[in-house]
Parts: C-alpha cells; structure tokens; sequence
C-alpha cells in the first residue's frame, strides 16, 4: 500500500474516533455518562401511560437501576404500580438525530413490580390481572414478564438514548408499547431531565 495514501486513512479512522468520543458543546461526553455515580429523580411529577409518574436512577460505578412509580392523580395519592429494574449499561456511538445524546444500552438483570392499587378496574385496566400479584408485595416478574414488561430471557436490554448536561441526565422519549428490547426501537427525542439529588 502507498506510504502516503496509509497514512491518510490512518489520519480519516482517528478523526473519526475523536469525533464519535467527543461530545457537543454544553454536553457530556459517553466516557463521563460511563462513570456516573448517584441519584437523579423526576423534578416533578410527569405524565405517564395515561396517568402520573415519578423516576429515580441510580447509577454507580457501571450499574444503574430505576424505581418508576405511577399514579392515576398528579398528586401522587392513587398509586396503581412501582416497578423495578437494573443492571450493568454501556453508552456506545453518539446519536445522529439527537444533539448532545449518545446511544445506550441498559442491561435489565431482573424486573420487579409491586401493585398499589387493589381496584379491580384499574389492575385490569393495566394488565396486570393475570400477574398474580399481591397488592403491597413486591413480586419478581423477571422470568414470567407481566403486562408490557417482557421477561429477561425475552427482553434484557433498554436501547435508549442517554445525554448529560448542567441540567441533569436525559433519557429516550419510550414508544407506547414501552419495547426498547432492540436496537430498531432506540427512541429519536429526549424526556425532560431527571435531577441530581
């Protein structure tokens, strides 16, 4: 291969790399968002699957997990569901639709929910009638899956997007049917922040 000509794609592969490992102005970089240590939640109640809903993360040394809790009033008073998940997550290539995001995948190890509410309508009204669920107890759903919630063997990856700024930690606007299972459903918009506690 000519000597020249070698050294130009040399030159193009690491302006590529510098490009994908460096982020937008005002935004994190993937290498900060890999190393995120705390707690970020809701900064207010936020609507959710036709009702409410309040997320908190925590992210620590390569894990993160989620408690999403979900309510039929913006108050907060008539909690129908808390699910729970986590696991390990790595933040790949940057978005080409979304300014300042980077492409992510969230290992979900296992899924847990627990029913708050014990209206027959409402549980029904969710999907969970055929869960086997007891109102107050948490129950592992990681190998039967209930309502949207696949099971792990099925669906063990979140591909979402993930960005940082000043603000906060954004994640991906979720579909209606909330399967990110693939990296074909990674949402193309932000949610608002969630917020360092």
């Amino acid at each position: 291969m000519n000597k020249k000509f070698h050294c130009r794609l040399l030159a193009v592969a690491v302006a590529l790399t510098a490009g994908a490992a460096r982020a937008e102005p005002g935004w994190a970089t993937a290498d900060q968002i890999k190393v995120l240590s705390g707690t970020y939640a809701s900064s207010s109640v936020e609507d959710w699957y036709g009702g409410f809903g309040i997320r908190e993360f925590v992210f620590d040394k390569g894990t993160w997990s989620l408690i999403f809790t979900h309510a039929l009033d913006r108050k907060m008073t008539q909690r129908t569901f808390q699910f729970r998940t986590g696991g390990s997550y790595d933040v790949t290539k940057p978005s080409l639709t979304v300014k300042g995001a980077f492409h992510g995948v969230f290992n979900e190890n296992w899924k847990h929910v627990t029913l708050l509410s014990s209206n027959p309508q409402v549980v029904a009204r969710l999907g969970m009638a055929d869960c086997k669920l007891s109102v107050n107890l948490e129950t592992d759903i990681s190998k039967t899956g209930c309502a949207a919630w696949k099971p792990v063997s099925e669906c063990g990856q979140d591909h979402d997007l993930i960005a940082m700024d000043a603000k906060g930690v954004y994640f991906g606007v979720r579909p209606r049917d909330n399967d990110m299972c693939t990296p074909d459903k990674t949402p193309t918009a932000l949610l608002p922040p969630v917020i360092a506690r």
